[in-house]
């Protein structure tokens, strides 16, 4: 099957089950039932606990993780959509926003209040938190389609704020566990833990993560989309090659 097959798969199968909140599943991450209870547990962690600088996904269902994280007092990071501008991430800091913090969990929140900071203005991100349309108990994951989680994660590998061992976490319904086998290509980012609202999955490390930015498998019209991407930029892919002339 491809990946837009078991997309397809997961939203039907959750949408027959009932298990959906608004807006729903079709052609976004799954707002599913139980969200709360998956927060709750993932906070439960070491791994949570520990952690003062976090990056969430602006998904619907991630959406009690951000509250409680500007709840006790972590910086939190947020991407703008589709990764617009040389500054492509909203930086909240509970300390200096005060009671305003949480009106910052949904996404326009964050842009009116937060303060827009380029890549390598981030603070080094001690956790990941990631939206899944679908994942294995392998840590493949699937997102929407878009590419920009993977790209995410690349440009803040690129620019240090990412280590090789920084922990990926994602939050979902069992429904959106899979054991389909899911094609990871070498820009794919899996994960390292799966949070139900019942459990948590410790995924074995199958899959490599990319160490970086892979220049040779983005396109031209990605590159020019995405100002971010354009911030060093190896010299020999902006300029023609002789077979392109």
């Amino acid at each position: 099957m491809t990946k837009e097959d078991l997309r397809r798969k997961v939203w039907t199968r959750l949408k027959l089950a009932g298990v959906l909140s608004f807006p729903g599943s079709e052609r976004r991450v799954p707002n599913f039932a139980g969200y709360e209870r998956a927060a709750d547990l993932l906070s439960e962690l070491t791994l949570w606990k520990r952690a003062k600088s976090i990056k969430i996904s602006a998904d619907a269902p991630q959406i009690s993780l951000r509250r409680r994280a500007l709840r006790e007092g972590k910086t939190l990071y947020v991407p703008v959509p589709r990764l617009r501008g040389h500054q492509c991430f909203v930086e909240i800091d509970p300390e200096k926003l005060g009671k305003q913090a949480l009106r910052a969990v949904s996404v326009s929140g964050a842009l009116r209040l937060g303060r827009l900071v380029a890549p390598h203005q981030l603070q080094p991100i001690d956790l990941i938190i990631c939206g899944s349309v679908a994942v294995t108990r392998q840590g493949a994951r699937l997102g929407v389609g878009g590419g920009y989680s993977d790209l995410e994660y690349a440009i803040l590998r690129k620019e240090g704020k990412i280590r090789e061992y920084t922990p990926i976490l994602t939050t979902v319904h069992p429904l959106q566990i899979i054991e389909d086998r899911v094609p990871m290509r070498a820009h794919d980012v899996p994960v390292d833990f799966l949070v139900t609202p019942d459990h948590v999955i410790a995924a074995p490390s199958l899959h490599p993560r990319p160490r970086g930015i892979l220049w040779d498998l983005l396109a031209e019209d990605r590159i020019r989309a995405i100002p971010a991407l354009q911030r060093g930029r190896p010299e020999a892919r902006s300029a023609p090659t002789p077979r392109q002339l």
